[in-house]
């Protein structure tokens, strides 16, 4: 919510009820309905759907400053998908009143989310084309790529991110079975292009991985 004037969020802080979140806990789940909308302050939080057998699948990874929740609030429905957090994280709950009454009272935040919803959107549209068109190895390379914006720190270059997810959750956001993922994971590292250590993953040949996942 950066880049909102110093009034709204005054008014945002001054109604926000802060949690501390431990990794594992669920935000909110697909299907229930908001009654407020969720400021991550610090940590990383996934977002995914399940399918019939009850298999996720990760769509998309919030960072610390992301708002979640809000589309489902804007059109006074349920959530599509759930909310889970991926590791230690303080999370701060606004209710649905205290947030609809800035949003009519304030065309900065109200442009924001619209310009938000657009590019959350557009970005979901690309990456469901670009990935129905790739195989699995190439599949992988770009979402280690994708992974290398969302786990970047500042003052650390691309080579020296360290991407932290569980193998089930890569798995589910490449969308392919496990032993399929770690097989990858072993030829990519035994071809210099990555280092593990645990979960951690480490890209040292970032051209290489442009490359395989032929993105140009």
């Amino acid at each position: 919510m950066t880049g909102l004037p110093k009034s709204d969020m005054k008014f945002l802080e001054a109604k926000m009820v802060k949690n501390k979140i431990k990794k594992g806990k669920t935000i909110f789940s697909e299907g229930s309905y908001p009654s407020g909308i969720f400021y991550l302050i610090k940590g990383r939080i996934k977002k995914f759907k399940s399918d019939k057998n009850g298999k996720e699948h990760i769509i998309y990874l919030c960072n610390s400053g992301e708002i979640l929740g809000y589309p489902a609030l804007l059109s006074d429905g349920p959530f599509t998908d759930s909310a889970t957090t991926l590791e230690d994280s303080i999370v701060a709950f606004i209710p649905k009143a205290d947030f609809l009454k800035l949003i009519e009272e304030s065309a900065v935040l109200s442009a924001r989310l619209l310009k938000n919803l657009s590019h959350k959107f557009g970005v979901l549209e690309n990456i469901i084309v670009a990935f129905s068109q790739k195989s699995v190895r190439e599949r992988l390379a770009l979402s280690l790529l994708i992974l290398i914006e969302k786990f970047k720190e500042k003052g650390k270059d691309n080579k020296k991110t360290e991407i932290v997810l569980s193998r089930e959750d890569l798995s589910n956001f490449v969308g392919t079975a496990v032993e399929t993922l770690v097989r990858l994971l072993r030829e990519f590292k035994e071809d210099g292009l990555i280092e593990t250590e645990g979960k951690k993953i480490r890209v040292i040949n970032i051209k290489k991985m442009v490359q395989i996942a032929n993105v140009y």
